[in-house]
């Protein structure tokens, strides 16, 4: 994984999926935790953020996703866990095939994480977005009206 502490905190180079259908979106957060994020994880070295991206799906949901188009690049610096994150991520607009067990909207799924942490994904409506602690918060306009072309956001949580 391409993650590494300094004296100033760690830095991270992620990669997302926004999986969008039927006007919903897939969101994931640890089994006890209160904020959401998108699937997604930390690229290998010599791993592209294409092929990181839908290698996460396999690992933790055992989907195979199809990546459409890059839709962020995000500068994210934030706190977690009082450690302070520089995160590179890129985040891709992904689909599932038709007949996917994981289209299913009424079923939360719960999954272990390599590193051993348990999480839930779960759909949610779009409509409902802008009211759920979904991480980083630029998401919860953004997912509503997707970009046609690749933007670069930068999100400062810590307000250096």
């Amino acid at each position: 994984m391409i993650s590494f502490d300094t004296v100033n905190g760690c830095f991270n180079y992620r990669t997302a999926a926004a999986v969008v259908h039927d006007a919903h979106v897939l969101l994931c957060r640890e089994a006890d935790g209160d904020s959401w994020f998108l699937p997604g994880g930390r690229c290998e070295m010599m791993e592209s953020s294409q092929v990181a991206v839908k290698r996460e799906l396999r690992e933790e949901l055992g989907a195979e996703g199809t990546v459409e188009r890059l839709l962020w690049v995000v500068e994210n610096f934030f706190v977690f866990n009082k450690r302070r994150f520089h995160e590179i991520g890129l985040y891709f607009l992904v689909s599932l095939p038709i007949g996917s067990p994981l289209l299913d909207k009424t079923q939360s799924i719960a999954f272990r994480e390599a590193i051993g942490i348990d999480l839930e994904a779960r759909w949610f409506r779009l409509t409902e977005v802008p009211a759920t602690n979904l991480q980083p918060a630029f998401l919860r306009t953004e997912l509503s009206e997707l970009p046609e072309v690749p933007r670069h956001v930068v999100f400062d949580e810590v307000g250096r």
